[in-house]
């Protein structure tokens, strides 16, 4: 027996060479991460919405996507064309309230405002307002970036999911190829990561539903304008963990300061972190590591490091991550779904 065959008959070795493999290919494609994290979680969102369809009707995948995909464009003109535009207004506004009031006699005056400046100015915050104003101002600089990031992956995932049983039918004939054993082990770690991937996102959407339940009561109870629009906001931001909380309190607070000045930011302010608190450090951990077997202190942990290496989509994919390590591993494993009955012509 060559090597190459003790190498192929070789499971372990075999699939790490295939892991790591990926891994370098993901490393070369780092400058589209994002569009291809983003086509990866559309095209499963959206695969999961035909695999249920089809507990019910087989149907062909287009019959499910093309529906789907225009309410989805149509959902993202709307708010393109009556949202966006009113933050911004909103947005300009409280700069020039706000600058307004820090020029007046009133604040001069105001001796509590003073207080607050002077501990400021003592706790050399002004800063670190600078930095984060920078921040904000290089992603405000980067929307059309992200815009073009997020059509392009929408329409990525479209044409994956609309052929997706042609696609799979294609994939099945490089398992027969002379290196099929290498098609073979890729298969392996997708399924293992799509069943680990599905299961966190699961977790994550109950969190989600949990925490726009509690926001958008405080938000009637506060009398805040398009509940409807908010809540919908709040929820697409929890899917971020921990920091889809911190996210969702600015605009927040800028719609409570056109209906109540800066008393009803405070409040939302307060009020919104309070809530998200419970979530990040109770609901989020506890949920999280209930659905996925792990430790509270684990799930922290990923938290952090996914954050501190990937920024924002560590904190998305940082869990699913480390649990489908865990699972190839053979530390915790991840029961397997069971198979979707293929689809029929209709």
């Amino acid at each position: 027996m060559t090597r190459y065959e003790r190498f192929i008959h070789n499971d372990q070795l075999r699939r790490a060479a295939v892991l790591l493999s990926v891994v370098v290919l993901l490393w070369l494609a780092r400058s589209i991460m994002s569009t291809i994290l983003l086509t990866f979680i559309f095209a499963f969102l959206v695969t999961r919405v035909i695999n249920l369809v089809r507990q019910f009707a087989h149907v062909r995948a287009s019959v499910v996507v093309a529906p789907l995909y225009i309410l989805v464009v149509a959902g993202l003109g709307y708010t393109l064309i009556h949202y966006v535009p009113v933050i911004a207004q909103q947005t300009v506004n409280l700069y020039n309230s706000v600058l307004h009031f820090y020029n007046s006699q009133a604040f001069a005056d105001n001796q509590a405002m003073q207080w607050v400046l002077d501990s400021v100015n003592q706790m050399n915050l002004k800063e670190q307002l600078q930095a984060g104003i920078s921040t904000i101002l290089e992603y405000a600089g980067s929307i059309t970036a992200m815009g073009v990031t997020l059509m392009l992956s929408l329409l990525l995932s479209f044409f994956f999911t609309v052929e997706v049983d042609e696609l799979k039918r294609f994939g099945n004939r490089f398992l027969d190829s002379p290196f099929g054993w290498y098609f073979a082990d890729l298969k392996y770690f997708a399924d293992k990561f799509i069943n680990t991937f599905g299961v966190v996102i699961e977790a994550q959407i109950f969190i989600a539903i949990v925490n726009t339940v509690i926001t958008t009561v405080t938000l009637i109870v506060l009398k805040m304008p398009n509940i409807p629009s908010l809540a919908v906001m709040v929820f697409l931001l929890s899917m971020i963990p921990v920091a889809g909380a911190i996210i969702s309190v600015v605009p927040l607070a800028i719609i409570a300061y056109t209906v109540d000045g800066l008393q009803g930011v405070l409040t939302i302010m307060v009020m919104i972190l309070l809530i998200h608190m419970l979530e990040a450090y109770v609901l989020n951990p506890k949920f999280m590591s209930s659905r996925t077997k792990l430790p509270v202190f684990f799930t922290f942990v990923v938290l952090l490091v996914g954050e501190k290496l990937f920024g924002t989509w560590g904190l998305i994919v940082g869990i699913p991550v480390f649990t489908f390590l865990l699972d190839i591993l053979g530390i915790k494993k991840i029961p397997d779904e069971p198979p979707v009955p293929p689809a029929k012509s209709v």
